[in-house]
Protein backbone atom coordinates (compact mmCIF):
# COMPACT_ATOMS: atom_id res chain seq x y z
CA UNK A 1 0.00 0.00 0.00
CA UNK A 2 1.52 3.23 -0.80
CA UNK A 3 1.58 6.25 0.89
CA UNK A 4 3.74 4.63 3.85
CA UNK A 5 3.96 6.67 7.59
CA UNK A 6 8.14 6.13 8.07
CA UNK A 7 10.92 6.55 6.16
CA UNK A 8 11.41 2.98 6.07
CA UNK A 9 11.02 2.39 2.07
CA UNK A 10 9.80 -1.26 2.90
CA UNK A 11 7.66 -0.96 5.56
CA UNK A 12 4.04 -0.85 5.18
CA UNK A 13 1.97 1.96 6.24
CA UNK A 14 1.21 2.54 9.73
CA UNK A 15 -2.02 1.01 11.84
CA UNK A 16 -1.21 3.66 14.47
CA UNK A 17 -1.83 6.78 12.96
CA UNK A 18 1.88 8.27 13.81
CA UNK A 19 3.86 10.17 11.89
CA UNK A 20 7.49 10.28 11.67
CA UNK A 21 9.54 13.78 11.15
CA UNK A 22 11.69 14.01 8.00
CA UNK A 23 13.52 16.67 9.50
CA UNK A 24 14.67 16.23 12.88
CA UNK A 25 13.65 18.40 15.42
CA UNK A 26 12.49 20.71 12.51
CA UNK A 27 11.41 24.01 14.94
CA UNK A 28 8.26 25.59 14.23
CA UNK A 29 7.66 28.37 11.94
CA UNK A 30 10.22 26.80 9.19
CA UNK A 31 9.92 27.81 6.13
CA UNK A 32 10.31 26.15 2.31
CA UNK A 33 13.51 28.28 2.35
CA UNK A 34 15.28 27.11 6.04
CA UNK A 35 14.02 23.50 3.87
CA UNK A 36 16.49 24.41 0.77
CA UNK A 37 19.12 26.17 3.12
CA UNK A 38 22.62 25.01 1.85
CA UNK A 39 20.56 22.92 -1.04
CA UNK A 40 22.17 24.01 -4.65
CA UNK A 41 19.84 23.23 -7.66
CA UNK A 42 22.05 24.87 -9.86
CA UNK A 43 21.00 22.93 -13.18
CA UNK A 44 17.98 21.50 -12.63
CA UNK A 45 14.39 22.38 -13.96
CA UNK A 46 10.82 22.83 -12.28
CA UNK A 47 7.44 24.05 -13.35
CA UNK A 48 5.03 25.15 -10.69
CA UNK A 49 1.41 25.37 -11.41
CA UNK A 50 -0.32 27.95 -9.15
CA UNK A 51 2.68 29.84 -8.94
CA UNK A 52 1.41 33.62 -8.86
CA UNK A 53 -0.05 33.45 -5.15
CA UNK A 54 0.22 31.39 -1.57
CA UNK A 55 1.75 28.28 -1.53
CA UNK A 56 2.57 27.68 -5.47
CA UNK A 57 4.24 31.12 -5.58
CA UNK A 58 6.46 30.41 -1.87
CA UNK A 59 7.51 27.21 -3.50
CA UNK A 60 8.96 28.92 -6.92
CA UNK A 61 10.45 31.62 -5.09
CA UNK A 62 12.17 28.98 -2.47
CA UNK A 63 12.95 26.35 -5.74
CA UNK A 64 14.70 29.65 -7.74
CA UNK A 65 16.28 30.77 -4.56
CA UNK A 66 18.22 27.48 -4.77
CA UNK A 67 19.43 27.67 -8.20
CA UNK A 68 16.15 26.32 -10.01
CA UNK A 69 15.37 27.35 -12.95
CA UNK A 70 11.64 27.78 -12.72
CA UNK A 71 8.65 27.75 -14.65
CA UNK A 72 5.62 29.61 -13.38
CA UNK A 73 2.66 27.62 -15.04
CA UNK A 74 -0.26 30.37 -14.85
CA UNK A 75 -3.31 31.43 -16.27
CA UNK A 76 -3.01 34.94 -15.90
CA UNK A 77 0.29 36.07 -17.90
CA UNK A 78 0.27 39.34 -15.93
CA UNK A 79 0.08 38.52 -12.79
CA UNK A 80 2.87 35.94 -13.49
CA UNK A 81 4.94 38.27 -15.07
CA UNK A 82 4.55 40.16 -11.66
CA UNK A 83 5.38 36.62 -9.66
CA UNK A 84 8.22 36.48 -11.34
CA UNK A 85 9.51 40.27 -11.33
CA UNK A 86 9.36 39.44 -7.56
CA UNK A 87 11.46 36.11 -7.14
CA UNK A 88 14.25 37.72 -9.38
CA UNK A 89 14.29 40.73 -7.94
CA UNK A 90 13.97 38.57 -4.39
CA UNK A 91 16.31 35.89 -5.46
CA UNK A 92 18.90 36.84 -8.23
CA UNK A 93 17.78 34.41 -10.37
CA UNK A 94 16.99 35.63 -13.93
CA UNK A 95 16.19 31.59 -15.01
CA UNK A 96 12.61 32.41 -13.66
CA UNK A 97 9.83 32.15 -16.80
CA UNK A 98 6.69 32.18 -17.10
CA UNK A 99 3.79 29.86 -19.12
CA UNK A 100 0.57 30.60 -19.75
CA UNK A 101 -1.26 27.16 -18.84
CA UNK A 102 -5.49 27.48 -17.69
CA UNK A 103 -6.02 23.52 -15.80
CA UNK A 104 -9.61 24.11 -16.55
CA UNK A 105 -8.98 23.73 -20.67
CA UNK A 106 -7.27 20.67 -22.30
CA UNK A 107 -6.58 22.57 -25.25
CA UNK A 108 -4.49 24.89 -23.23
CA UNK A 109 -2.36 22.34 -21.33
CA UNK A 110 -1.57 20.79 -24.88
CA UNK A 111 -0.08 24.15 -26.32
CA UNK A 112 1.51 24.01 -22.96
CA UNK A 113 3.06 20.34 -23.03
CA UNK A 114 3.51 21.12 -27.40
CA UNK A 115 5.87 23.99 -26.26
CA UNK A 116 7.86 22.59 -23.34
CA UNK A 117 11.61 21.65 -24.46
CA UNK A 118 14.33 19.41 -22.23
CA UNK A 119 14.14 17.82 -19.47
CA UNK A 120 12.06 18.45 -16.37
CA UNK A 121 13.60 17.82 -12.66
CA UNK A 122 10.23 19.07 -10.97
CA UNK A 123 6.62 19.21 -11.35
CA UNK A 124 4.89 20.64 -8.54
CA UNK A 125 0.65 20.78 -9.23
CA UNK A 126 0.12 23.99 -6.22
CA UNK A 127 -2.69 25.38 -8.33
CA UNK A 128 -6.18 24.83 -6.93
CA UNK A 129 -9.85 25.90 -6.78
CA UNK A 130 -11.72 25.81 -3.26
CA UNK A 131 -15.56 26.38 -2.80
CA UNK A 132 -16.23 27.26 -5.96
CA UNK A 133 -20.29 27.56 -7.37
CA UNK A 134 -21.46 24.76 -9.89
CA UNK A 135 -19.05 25.37 -12.92
CA UNK A 136 -18.66 23.70 -15.98
CA UNK A 137 -15.64 24.03 -18.19
CA UNK A 138 -15.52 23.97 -21.72
CA UNK A 139 -14.72 20.01 -21.61
CA UNK A 140 -18.31 20.14 -19.99
CA UNK A 141 -16.47 18.61 -16.45
CA UNK A 142 -17.33 20.15 -12.82
CA UNK A 143 -14.76 22.84 -12.28
CA UNK A 144 -13.12 21.59 -9.27
CA UNK A 145 -12.59 18.37 -10.43
CA UNK A 146 -11.16 19.54 -14.00
CA UNK A 147 -8.47 22.00 -12.40
CA UNK A 148 -7.53 19.58 -9.38
CA UNK A 149 -6.98 16.45 -10.53
CA UNK A 150 -7.98 16.01 -14.63
CA UNK A 151 -5.69 18.93 -15.60
CA UNK A 152 -2.75 18.09 -13.80
CA UNK A 153 -3.20 14.10 -14.46
CA UNK A 154 -3.14 15.58 -17.86
CA UNK A 155 0.02 18.11 -17.70
CA UNK A 156 1.58 15.18 -16.43
CA UNK A 157 0.87 12.42 -18.31
CA UNK A 158 2.06 15.08 -21.24
CA UNK A 159 5.28 16.16 -19.65
CA UNK A 160 5.96 12.44 -18.56
CA UNK A 161 8.95 12.41 -21.52
CA UNK A 162 10.44 14.92 -19.78
CA UNK A 163 10.55 13.56 -16.66
CA UNK A 164 11.92 10.21 -17.66
CA UNK A 165 14.71 12.64 -19.43
CA UNK A 166 16.73 12.96 -15.92
CA UNK A 167 17.57 10.84 -13.13
CA UNK A 168 15.39 11.04 -10.20
CA UNK A 169 12.26 13.53 -11.56
CA UNK A 170 9.65 14.44 -8.52
CA UNK A 171 6.12 15.11 -9.07
CA UNK A 172 4.49 16.52 -6.05
CA UNK A 173 0.44 16.88 -5.34
CA UNK A 174 -0.68 19.83 -3.59
CA UNK A 175 -3.42 18.43 -1.88
CA UNK A 176 -5.93 18.92 1.24
CA UNK A 177 -7.24 17.56 4.55
CA UNK A 178 -10.50 18.23 2.78
CA UNK A 179 -9.97 14.71 0.87
CA UNK A 180 -10.53 13.26 4.16
CA UNK A 181 -14.51 14.19 3.80
CA UNK A 182 -15.22 12.20 0.96
CA UNK A 183 -14.09 9.38 -1.25
CA UNK A 184 -14.34 10.16 -5.10
CA UNK A 185 -17.75 8.79 -6.70
CA UNK A 186 -16.87 7.56 -10.68
CA UNK A 187 -20.64 7.06 -11.01
CA UNK A 188 -21.39 10.94 -10.79
CA UNK A 189 -17.87 12.88 -11.17
CA UNK A 190 -19.34 15.85 -12.37
CA UNK A 191 -22.64 16.07 -10.00
CA UNK A 192 -24.70 15.82 -13.25
CA UNK A 193 -27.76 13.89 -10.91
CA UNK A 194 -26.86 14.73 -7.70
CA UNK A 195 -27.35 18.19 -5.78
CA UNK A 196 -24.34 19.99 -6.27
CA UNK A 197 -22.15 20.76 -2.89
CA UNK A 198 -18.84 22.79 -3.36
CA UNK A 199 -17.23 20.89 -0.28
CA UNK A 200 -18.37 17.67 -1.70
CA UNK A 201 -17.02 18.54 -5.15
CA UNK A 202 -13.62 20.03 -3.67
CA UNK A 203 -13.07 17.09 -1.31
CA UNK A 204 -14.16 14.20 -3.91
CA UNK A 205 -11.50 16.31 -6.33
CA UNK A 206 -8.92 15.87 -4.05
CA UNK A 207 -9.48 12.55 -3.61
CA UNK A 208 -9.38 11.92 -6.73
CA UNK A 209 -5.92 13.15 -7.08
CA UNK A 210 -4.72 11.26 -4.27
CA UNK A 211 -5.66 7.76 -5.76
CA UNK A 212 -4.20 9.08 -9.00
CA UNK A 213 -0.90 9.72 -7.28
CA UNK A 214 -0.73 6.07 -5.98
CA UNK A 215 -1.14 4.58 -9.07
CA UNK A 216 0.80 6.66 -10.82
CA UNK A 217 4.06 6.15 -7.64
CA UNK A 218 3.53 2.32 -8.44
CA UNK A 219 3.46 2.90 -12.66
CA UNK A 220 6.13 4.81 -12.75
CA UNK A 221 8.93 3.51 -10.33
CA UNK A 222 10.80 1.40 -13.23
CA UNK A 223 10.91 5.10 -14.86
CA UNK A 224 12.89 6.51 -12.21
CA UNK A 225 10.02 9.19 -10.99
CA UNK A 226 8.91 9.84 -7.88
CA UNK A 227 5.33 11.00 -7.06
CA UNK A 228 4.04 12.19 -3.64
CA UNK A 229 1.58 14.13 -2.02
CA UNK A 230 2.18 17.52 0.37
CA UNK A 231 -0.43 18.67 2.26
CA UNK A 232 0.45 22.49 3.58
CA UNK A 233 -1.58 23.15 5.93
CA UNK A 234 -5.13 24.47 6.94
CA UNK A 235 -5.92 27.59 5.59
CA UNK A 236 -4.55 30.87 7.08
CA UNK A 237 -1.11 28.93 7.07
CA UNK A 238 1.61 31.24 6.15
CA UNK A 239 2.45 29.86 2.91
CA UNK A 240 6.25 30.26 3.58
CA UNK A 241 5.68 27.65 5.88
CA UNK A 242 3.25 25.55 3.88
CA UNK A 243 5.38 25.87 1.16
CA UNK A 244 8.23 24.08 3.36
CA UNK A 245 6.43 20.49 3.03
CA UNK A 246 5.81 21.52 -0.65
CA UNK A 247 9.48 22.20 -1.50
CA UNK A 248 10.66 19.05 0.83
CA UNK A 249 8.82 16.25 -1.30
CA UNK A 250 9.84 19.02 -4.35
CA UNK A 251 13.51 19.38 -4.18
CA UNK A 252 15.19 18.19 -0.74
CA UNK A 253 18.10 15.40 -0.57
CA UNK A 254 16.52 14.24 2.88
CA UNK A 255 13.56 12.46 0.70
CA UNK A 256 15.34 11.58 -2.51
CA UNK A 257 14.11 7.78 -3.61
CA UNK A 258 11.30 8.05 -1.64
CA UNK A 259 7.77 7.85 -3.21
CA UNK A 260 4.08 7.00 -3.09
CA UNK A 261 4.05 9.05 0.51
CA UNK A 262 1.83 11.92 2.04
CA UNK A 263 3.72 14.66 3.43
CA UNK A 264 2.13 16.86 6.10
CA UNK A 265 3.99 18.97 8.63
CA UNK A 266 7.32 18.19 7.38
CA UNK A 267 6.67 14.66 7.93
CA UNK A 268 5.33 11.18 6.40
CA UNK A 269 1.42 11.45 7.51
CA UNK A 270 0.12 8.46 8.93
CA UNK A 271 -3.25 7.15 7.84
CA UNK A 272 -6.78 9.20 9.83
CA UNK A 273 -8.49 7.73 12.12
CA UNK A 274 -10.37 8.29 15.30
CA UNK A 275 -8.21 10.47 17.70
CA UNK A 276 -5.94 11.10 15.04
CA UNK A 277 -5.29 14.41 14.39
CA UNK A 278 -5.01 14.96 10.56
CA UNK A 279 -3.26 12.04 8.57
CA UNK A 280 -4.38 10.30 5.35
CA UNK A 281 -8.27 9.16 4.68
CA UNK A 282 -7.92 5.42 3.87
CA UNK A 283 -10.16 5.95 1.23
CA UNK A 284 -7.58 7.84 -0.71
CA UNK A 285 -4.74 4.68 -0.29
CA UNK A 286 -6.65 1.91 -1.64
CA UNK A 287 -4.68 0.68 -4.33
CA UNK A 288 -8.01 -1.43 -6.00
CA UNK A 289 -9.43 2.04 -6.37
CA UNK A 290 -6.42 4.12 -7.17
CA UNK A 291 -6.44 1.71 -10.98
CA UNK A 292 -9.84 2.75 -11.08
CA UNK A 293 -9.09 5.86 -11.15
CA UNK A 294 -5.97 5.80 -13.46
CA UNK A 295 -8.52 4.08 -15.94
CA UNK A 296 -11.14 6.67 -15.91
CA UNK A 297 -8.47 9.23 -15.89
CA UNK A 298 -7.54 8.14 -18.84
CA UNK A 299 -10.72 7.29 -20.20
CA UNK A 300 -12.30 10.73 -19.91
CA UNK A 301 -8.99 12.53 -21.16
CA UNK A 302 -9.11 10.18 -24.35
CA UNK A 303 -12.18 11.20 -25.33
CA UNK A 304 -10.99 14.72 -25.46
CA UNK A 305 -8.48 13.87 -27.20
CA UNK A 306 -9.08 12.10 -29.37
CA UNK A 307 -11.84 13.59 -30.36
CA UNK A 308 -9.20 16.33 -32.25
CA UNK A 309 -8.30 18.33 -29.59
CA UNK A 310 -7.91 21.93 -30.87
CA UNK A 311 -4.42 23.65 -29.47
CA UNK A 312 -4.90 26.92 -28.47
CA UNK A 313 -2.44 29.60 -30.31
Amino acid sequence: MLFRSTTDRSRPLSTTGTSRAVLPAAPAGTTASDVLAGVDLTGRRAVVTGATTGVGLAAARALAAAGTEVTLAVRDAEAGAAARDGIVADTGNERVAVGELDLSDQRSIARFVRLWDGPLHMLVHAAAVTGAPLTRTVDDWELHLAVNHLGPASLTSGLHWALTAVDGARVVTVTSAAHRDAAFDPEDPHFSDERYDAHLAHARSRSAALLHAVEAARRWSGDGIAVNAADPGPVGTDPEQGAATVVLAAASPLVGGISGRYFAGLAEAGPAGPGVAGGVATHALDPVAARRVWRWTERTLREVWFAGLPIVA
